[in-house]
């Protein structure tokens, strides 16, 4: 008999994780199921895969798999258990189980035992759903909960597919960032044959801000600040997504300085900053008493904001 490369099988790395494992099953299972795919081989494929999911999906069967593996056993080489091995793991197809129509390979039987007793029914799990999902960026800091309306297809009592509208209400966790993606396991396509529903994946997006500029977990704003409040230096609230925070301008300030307000992005670990940056705003001179202050003021200061201008000649 020959060995059986179960990882290659399905396109998944040795150290894989459990929940990578499962998601590459689902989707080649769903690929070459027999009800879906008439193509030549594809009932083959999906023992195979069916197989392969069996042993990895099961811990005791995948340590003991990897021991064997660790020997240097490849795909499709002669193979012959080693002496004194004990398999047996009992009947095959508890808990999500595998497709399959008949016994696993003699590979399988001589490794684990138990065997199929018999022809089982044809099951495939459902594919997994991806989906956008907007949020504000409040809900985005705080958390919340936002209802989406799913429309599905569903069979109905004639066996036709029919298309029903489904609400769910999504939690939304705090800190969430663009991109990110909620998962809402069984929300998903259903199986065949009695396979799990597929999962839901929901990608967030956050809708632009009329005040605050979203960079990862930082957060940007321009605060406009006052003439003097930028020459004499001033203690102002400065609006931040948790509430206003007192912030001191230094003297001096000019516009285009940044100011960070630490951990007022975000949540997370680390959560994000807030990032202030400055803009002079220059009021208009609408009365001679303030044309002639404006004037009073040019009369008492040597500036001159274009200094550094100067060409040669």
């Amino acid at each position: 008999m020959e060995f059986r490369d179960y990882y290659k099988t399905l396109g998944v790395e040795p150290d894989a994780g459990t929940d990578e494992i499962k998601r590459a099953y689902r989707k080649l299972a769903r690929k070459y199921h027999p009800d879906l795919n008439k193509e030549a081989g594809s009932e083959d494929r999906f023992k195979e895969i069916g197989e392969a999911w069996e042993v990895l999906k099961d811990p005791e069967k995948r340590k003991q798999y990897d021991q064997l593996r660790a020997g240097g056993w490849r795909g499709g080489e002669d193979f012959q258990p080693p002496p004194g091995w004990s398999g047996g793991f009992g009947q095959a197809g508890a808990g999500e189980g595998p497709a399959g129509f008949s016994d696993f390979s003699d590979f399988f039987e001589n490794l684990f035992g138990g065997g199929m007793g018999g022809r089982r029914q044809r099951s495939a799990p459902g594919r997994d759903i991806h989906a956008r999902i907007e949020v504000d960026l409040e809900t985005a800091f705080s958390g919340g909960q936002r209802r989406i309306t799913l429309n599905r297809a569903e069979p109905g009592a004639d066996g036709r597919m029919i298309r029903r509208q489904q609400n769910l209400d999504v939690n939304i966790p705090a800190g969430v960032t663009p991109g990110q993606q909620i998962r809402l396991a069984g929300q998903g396509e259903p199986g065949f044959g009695g396979g799990a529903k597929g999962d839901l994946y929901l990608e967030v997006d956050i809708r632009p801000h009329r005040l605050f500029e979203l960079d990862g977990r930082n957060v940007h704003l321009t605060l406009p600040i006052a003439p003097w409040e930028a020459a004499l230096g001033a203690k102002v609230n400065v609006p931040t997504l948790g509430g206003k925070v007192a912030m001191n301008i230094p003297a001096g300030a000019s516009s285009g300085k940044r100011m960070r307000l630490k951990g007022r992005g975000l949540p997370g670990k680390p959560a994000g900053d807030q990032v202030v940056t400055l803009k002079v705003v220059v009021p208009k001179a609408t009365s001679e008493r303030q044309r002639e202050l404006y004037r009073q003021l040019e009369s008492e200061q040597s500036f001159n904001p274009r200094s550094d201008m100067e060409v040669a000649a």
